[in-house]
């Protein structure tokens, strides 16, 4: 009937689609009258043939159709029932027999509503006490397990109870299910070989929603577990684009922010090769410092060179996540040595004392622990404090430096990223115990929740080599004064404040 009254007369097809559209989440009186999944999924069934129906005999009617879903996207203040149903059918047209037309359209509406909830989470409702600071500065899965003092102090606070603290929030809940919903759906693309073809898509609506937004913690993710399901193909194409933006961007804010996102994803990506980690780093982070060093003077100066130092600061914080596995490899090693580091990090714009002081310390540590000459003695063996430089750079209290993929806090999503997600304490076993060899490096990332490191034979720096086993971190703070567990000094998933 729909069908007819939409093909009789044009004046009639807004009209039409818009019932339809409305439909996507019934009335809650009629799922009082009818319960059960089968009941939805006949109503929803009926929905979504009549709209392809009335498709075929109006052409004109996807456009339509279009700017209907956009605007009818449930608002964040609504319950989560109804987001969860009005997403769930527009992931059905973008997978179905419409996709083609209007799939863009409900990808780009769904990134945008993940975004929004996103900010909507606010890190005072985070951070509601000073131990819950703690545990931000804390890699969660640190606090699963007993250890140290802190934990005995404390033994009622585990990684999930952290977690649930967390999620009781409304919005948290909504963004959680939306999300494990959009991994759903990617599972599903991956599935029928259409992942590339939806990354694409995704991608477009990260460099113009996700990059550029001002305190997003979990959204990103959608790009993350995207790119473990496919690391040779859409793994790859990620990294490309955030190196191509950090090179080649107009906008400062905007450079600083892929690299950051650059930085966290190639330290925390378990299913990344260790060559391709190197590669990347030494051909875009590295290489475009060196060349800034060239032409710039002496002046330190936070704010004029703030893309140089979120550049040297992205370098650090991946060799404390890569550097074993790197030196693990006779190759890699002498492709560490050869990078341009010592000169970077030496100039007279002394990146070393505008940088985060706790990834520098644990640089710097790490250097000396590896025998890597990358520094003069002097530089080595000094402790960088705070100072007003490192402020000026980082912002008040760190919020402006953030590395979007520190450990993610929505639980149900967790489950679908932790397989995939490098750890901290895999790169802190191995180098906890003196004499650690390059196979006892080896043996710590090639456990079950490790990161295997290649055959030498096997590696190749210009060819990407998906499923190797997996890894994690974030730098420790040099003053040791959690019980030798390491603080991330930078907060979780924070864009830069001058966005």
């Amino acid at each position: 009937m729909l069908v007819a009254l939409a093909s009789s007369n044009g004046e009639h097809v807004n009209l039409c689609l818009e019932m339809l559209v409305s439909n996507f989440v019934p009335p809650s009186a009629y799922f009082e009258k009818h319960r059960g999944p089968s009941k939805k999924s006949e109503v929803l069934d009926r929905v979504h043939s009549t709209l392809i129906d009335i498709a075929n005999v109006v052409p004109l009617s996807p456009m339509i159709l279009e700017k209907l879903v956009r605007d009818k996207m449930p608002h964040v203040y609504v319950k989560e029932q109804p987001i969860v149903m009005y997403v769930e059918s527009m992931l059905r047209l973008e997978s179905g027999a419409m996709g083609e037309l209007v799939g863009s359209m409900a990808l780009i509406v769904l990134m945008d509503k993940l975004i929004e909830l996103d900010v909507e989470i606010a890190w005072k409702d985070i951070l509601e006490d000073d131990f819950q600071k703690d545990v931000f500065d804390f890699e969660l899965e640190d606090l699963a397990g007993p250890a140290d003092n802190f934990n005995q102090e404390n033994k009622d606070y585990t990684r999930e109870a952290s977690m649930q603290r967390f999620c009781t929030g409304n919005h948290a809940e909504k963004l959680d299910s939306l999300m494990v919903l959009t991994f759903e759906h990617l599972q599903c693309c991956y599935e029928t070989g259409r992942l590339v073809q939806v990354f694409e898509i995704l991608l477009q609506s990260f460099r113009i929603t996700v990059l550029t937004a001002y305190k997003s913690k979990f959204a990103q993710f959608v790009m993350f577990y995207a790119c473990s399901l496919d690391p040779e193909n859409c793994g790859k194409l990620f990294a490309d684009a955030l190196a191509d933006i950090f090179v080649n961007g107009v906008h400062p804010e905007w450079r600083m922010s892929a690299v950051a996102y650059l930085a966290s994803y190639l330290a925390r990506a378990k299913f990344l090769p260790i060559p391709l980690i190197a590669t990347m780093l030494e051909r875009f982070v590295v290489d475009w410092c060196s060349k800034y060093c060239k032409n710039r003077g002496s002046d330190i100066n936070p704010k004029a060179h703030k893309v140089f130092y979120a550049g040297c600061q992205a370098t650090m914080y991946v060799l404390c996540f890569r550097m074993k596995q790197m030196l693990a490899l006779p190759r890699l090693k002498s492709q560490l040595k050869l990078m341009q580091i010592d000169d970077i990090l030496g100039h007279p714009l002394k990146p070393l004392q505008v940088c985060l002081p706790s990834i520098v310390d644990e640089f710097l540590r790490q250097v000396k622990e590896n025998r890597v000459c990358f520094l003069p003695e002097r530089l080595a063996d000094q402790d960088f404090l705070e100072s007003e430089h490192s402020t000026v750079f980082g912002g008040i209290e760190k919020q402006g430096m953030f590395f979007p993929f520190d450990p993610i806090l929505l639980a149900n999503c967790d489950r679908y990223i932790r397989p995939n997600y490098v750890y901290w304490s895999m790169v802190r076993s191995s180098y906890d115990e003196e004499g650690t060899s390059d196979e006892d490096v080896a043996d710590a990332y090639d456990r079950e929740d490790g990161m295997s490191i290649p055959d030498e034979e096997e590696s190749d720096a210009d060819e990407f080599i998906p499923g190797f086993e997996k890894m994690s971190i974030t730098p420790r703070d040099s003053s040791h004064r959690f019980g030798g567990r390491m603080p991330s000094k930078i907060r979780p998933s924070m864009s830069p404040e001058s966005l």
